[in-house]
């Protein structure tokens, strides 16, 4: 057979076809159509019995468009190729329509749909039997009218689809190898599996309709859904449930139902997960499957392993069919076999028993019948988490909203989870306009937090150690309307313990508090330098005994009283003898016996040791370090947050590059570069203690902070961190080294962790804290710096020539060269022009923080000094201190750097311990010198002047 006579085989079959589906249409569908019942259940299935109408309308015009275009093909053309056979050209439309019009039939059949169609009163159905018989040569008058009507609307479509293979495969055996055999090969396949679709889905059909006859009407009620088949049943495959679970086990294709007595209970095979590893005691010589589901896990037991293994196979697929959504074709053909469905899977569930999600519906990830990875839960009361959950609780990080109970607002808590509880860090933005950023542990504020409220009402901001959801530990207060800082010590929520008080206007005290109340005495430190030691009331009221000792060495010495309307009085003594004031008074430094450094901040330090000692796992590394994955739009707009900072950084640091890398940079140059990168990252572990340290240190010492009596206290702090940052690196690479089966490198130079921590790590991270910290060196020093300023003044009238005669420079040093004239100038007169090099090298100063780069400067400022004498008197020259004190005194007169005796106190309180007694200790002490020196020579005028004054 060529494919001319195939077409015209096919040309003839259609139309054959065609007019047996114009007389099922005008024979049986029309008079259906016309006898809609009024029962809800006739209703039902009549809408059913319509789309079925719908699809073999849309059958029938396929098959008239194939036929037109046949003949059409057939009056024109005398050559024909595979593409004119429109049933293998257009075999996907075929093929969908068929499997369209046969599953709609099987649902028609599942409802009982016939025997309700043959039930009807029409009066157009007195000669069915007469028209039905034109189509069944077996029909008889026992056959039942809903089995014939069946019969008609699907035996001739299925004979049909016979004669199409017949016709392909005559085709077939013609053709030459080729393309269009190949082709045609295909067509063939698709319609013989097209046949055991149709049989497949007629016989879950029959199947399905056997069991709602069998089962009791209030089964059928809840579980006869027209689309729902039959796959299973255990009267037919016995399998049995747990014990006392069921006594039938039906599996249909989108749910396993488990039938006891009146009552069932239904799975939906999306939250199924079927898992045949399983060992259960209590039913020893069977073979058992666990059936996991999202709230309960149960075991089915068969007698044999085949029957297990069938039960198992069916199981598997209806699961896997359900999860994608649509049937196999063939629906039990090789398409599925052997593939079992994905432990992952995305789905929608509501929890009904009772628990910690009942009545919530998850939407997200699964695996083995529990939320795994994301997904979004939701409660009735407006409750919402959304984020990463881990064997069926919230875990990594999540987004939670509370609402407020009475209020239209929420509490929203972007925190890290661990197995369903908030733990480590994380940001509670709360309904009252507060917000929270730092660590939990088990859904409470555990460890370093700071907790500030934005509204206009009491403002304040909280920096500190938390325990058990409350204020305990060390922390800083700030109190934004009376414009107060609190430091000090915490219990429960109220300030406990020592405590140290700043005030806007400069008044600084220190004082034990028991439940928020002063109690005993304490220390006062008034703005004019006058210290108070003794009682003293919130208002700052002097009351009892005390002793005031006032900045010109006067003592004021008994008991207080502060009588309505009579102000302030005194019994007591006056001292006047103007003693000189004891320095430890003078210069009072607060919180250094009462808050020890290394017992200031110890949350911050806790949470990267737990980092550290649980082994720096990924999976805790943002839970303890903060967040850096933008895992939410809120937290891409929340870059002001502690811990959130990403930036635009090119290193991407993972743990295990991060341990990796500590490794390679052992050496001092390299651990120095690969440190720096680190401490100014904000994904690196170092880098965040760093930031956290920062904004606590900003708490404590800025604004109203910036007392002069926190210098030392401050000062020393840094310091710490250095050390605490260093331990914390030592830390890292041992457990990087550990990892490498590798032991720690003693260190080849000698040098302890504390000189490591002042050379290595506080040249690096002085930076974050340098603003804060020099401030209050100036503060501190402002009255010195003063007096030095106002004698930098008197000195820099003085033309240059007289400038060097009044210090004593010796004639032969003048550098009168350097001097150059116009023509109405003279020497005389010229100034800022001599050991201009060196004055212009010690104004640098003033452009690094790192005291090692100071004390460099100061070097290159003594070498410009000796190498302009050197130049001056035409050989090289060694300045002895007699010279060299009047020279520098000169250019650091010239330099006028106004903070000068806050920069060499800096320099002197945090230089490396090894450059004591060395060549830049002596440059520093001579520094001192000409500082004092320039400040008593103002200090000798202005004494001179209150002496002349006075007399």
């Amino acid at each position: 057979m060529c494919a001319a006579e195939a077409t015209a085989s096919l040309l003839q079959v259609e139309e054959t076809f065609s007019a047996c589906l114009a007389r099922i249409d005008a024979l049986i569908l029309k008079p259906l159509l016309q006898a809609e019942p009024s029962d809800q259940k006739g209703k039902e299935n009549f809408k059913l019995f319509l789309l079925l109408n719908d699809l073999f309308q849309a059958l029938w015009n396929l098959t008239e468009e194939n036929y037109r275009i046949l003949k059409q093909k057939c009056s024109t053309s005398e050559s024909f190729c595979i593409q004119d056979i429109y049933t293998v050209w257009k075999g996907d439309l075929f093929l969908s329509l068929y499997i369209r019009y046969f599953v709609t039939f099987a649902n028609y059949v599942v409802v009982h749909g016939f025997e309700h169609a043959t039930k009807s009163k029409s009066e157009a159905w007195k000669d069915h039997k007469a028209v039905l018989k034109q189509f069944l040569t077996d029909f008889t008058s026992e056959t039942s009218m809903s089995l014939a009507l069946y019969t008609v609307l699907h035996k001739p479509i299925r004979d049909h689809i016979e004669q199409y293979i017949v016709l392909l495969t005559k085709l077939h055996e013609v053709l030459k190898e080729g393309s269009e055999k190949t082709v045609v090969s295909s067509a063939i396949k698709e319609y013989v599996k097209l046949q055991s679709f149709i049989s497949q889905v007629l016989d879950e059909a029959c199947f399905t309709k056997s069991l709602w006859k069998s089962l009791g009407y209030k089964f059928t009620d809840m579980l006869c859904v027209p689309e729902r088949r039959l796959l299973e049943d255990s009267k037919n495959l016995p399998i049995s449930a747990s014990t006392n679970r069921s006594d039938r086990i039906l599996l249909f294709d989108d749910v396993l139902v488990l039938i006891q007595g009146n009552s069932f209970q239904s799975f939906d095979l999306k939250l199924v997960w079927v898992d045949e590893n399983c060992r259960e005691k209590s039913a020893p010589g069977m073979y058992g499957l666990r059936i996991i589901t999202p709230e309960e896990t149960f075991f089915l037991f068969a007698k044999d392993p085949q029957m297990k293994a069938v039960w198992q196979w069916k199981l598997n697929q209806a699961v896997r069919q359900a999860l994608n959504g649509k049937r196999d074709f063939p629906l039990w053909g090789k398409t599925g076999e052997g593939t079992e469905p994905p432990s992952c899977r995305f789905f929608t569930y509501v929890f009904r028993l009772e628990g910690k999600f009942k009545n919530a519906s998850y939407e997200g990830e699964w695996h083995w019948g529990k939320p795994h990875g994301k997904g979004t839960l939701k409660w009735r009361d407006g409750r919402n988490h959304v984020g990463d959950f881990k064997e069926g609780l919230e875990h990594g990080f999540g987004i939670c909203l509370v609402p407020r109970q009475s209020e239209d607002r929420y509490d929203c808590y972007k925190c890290h989870w661990y197995e369903g509880k908030m733990r480590g860090y994380g940001i509670c933005e709360y309904g009252n306009d507060m917000v929270y950023k730092g660590y939990f542990k088990d859904n409470v504020r555990q460890g370093f937090g700071i907790l500030e409220k934005f509204s206009a009402e009491h403002p304040f901001k909280y920096t500190g150690q938390w325990e058990n959801d409350k204020k305990n530990g060390y922390g800083v207060w700030e109190d934004k309307d009376r414009g107060e800082r609190y430091i000090g010590t915490w219990l429960d929520d109220h300030k406990h313990g020592q405590g140290i008080v700043v005030t806007q206007s400069g008044v600084c005290y220190q004082r034990t508090f028991h439940a928020d109340k002063m109690v005993g005495s304490g220390i006062l430190l008034l703005e004019d330098d006058s210290v108070y030691e003794g009682n003293f009331t919130e208002d700052l009221t002097f009351v009892g005994k005390g002793k005031l000792s006032f900045a010109n060495g006067f003592i004021l010495e008994g008991t207080f009283t502060n009588k309505s309307g009579q102000g302030l009085q005194m019994h007591g003594t006056l001292n006047t003898s103007n003693e000189q004031l004891d320095d430890r008074i003078t210069k009072a430094q607060l919180g250094l016996e009462e808050f020890p450094v290394e017992k200031r901040w110890k949350g911050i330090y806790d949470q990267f040791l737990e980092f550290i000692h649980s082994g720096c796992k990924e999976e805790t590394e943002e839970s303890f370090t903060g967040f850096h994955i933008q895992t939410s739009k809120e937290l891409r707009k929340s870059q002001e947050y502690l811990f959130c900072q990403r930036g635009t950084e090119d290193v991407s640091w993972k743990i295990e590059d991060i341990l990796e890398d500590l490794v390679q940079h052992q050496g001092l140059k390299s651990l120095q570069t690969y440190l720096e990168k680190a401490l100014k990252s904000s994904l690196h572990p170092l880098g965040k203690l760093l930031k956290a340290l920062a904004i606590a240190f900003q708490a404590t010492y800025s604004g109203i902070g910036a007392n002069r009596h926190l210098l030392t206290m401050a000062q020393e702090e840094v310091k710490y961190y250095a050390k605490k940052i260093w331990e914390f690196y030592q830390g890292l690479l041992h457990l990087a080294l550990e990892q490498k089966g590798q032991l720690p490198a003693k260190c080849m130079d000698g040098d302890t962790s504390d000189q490591k921590a002042c050379n290595v790590v506080l040249p690096l991270i002085l930076p974050c804290f340098y603003p804060e910290l020099f401030m209050l060196y100036m503060l501190y020093h402002e009255r010195e710096d003063d007096l030095y300023c106002q004698g930098i003044m008197d000195l820099s009238l003085f033309p240059d020539i007289k400038l060097l005669e009044f210090l004593d420079v010796q004639k032969h040093l003048w550098p009168l060269k350097d001097l150059t004239l116009t023509t109405n100038q003279r020497q005389s007169l010229i100034k800022d022009k001599c050991f201009l090099s060196a004055t212009e090298c010690l104004q640098k100063l003033i452009t690094t923080v790192d005291p090692r780069e100071k004390l460099v400067i100061l070097q290159k400022t003594y070498e410009e000094i000796e190498s302009t004498v050197s130049r001056v008197v035409d050989k090289d020259y060694k300045l002895p201190m007699d010279d060299l004190l009047p020279l520098l005194m000169y250019v650091v007169s010239r330099a006028k750097i106004q903070h000068l005796g806050a920069e060499i106190h800096l320099i002197r309180d945090l230089m490396e311990p090894t450059n004591r007694g060395g060549l830049y200790d002596f440059l520093l002490t001579a520094l001192e010198s000409c500082y004092e020196h320039i400040r008593r020579i103002r200090l000798h005028q202005r004494e001179n002047c209150h002496v002349t004054h006075s007399s």
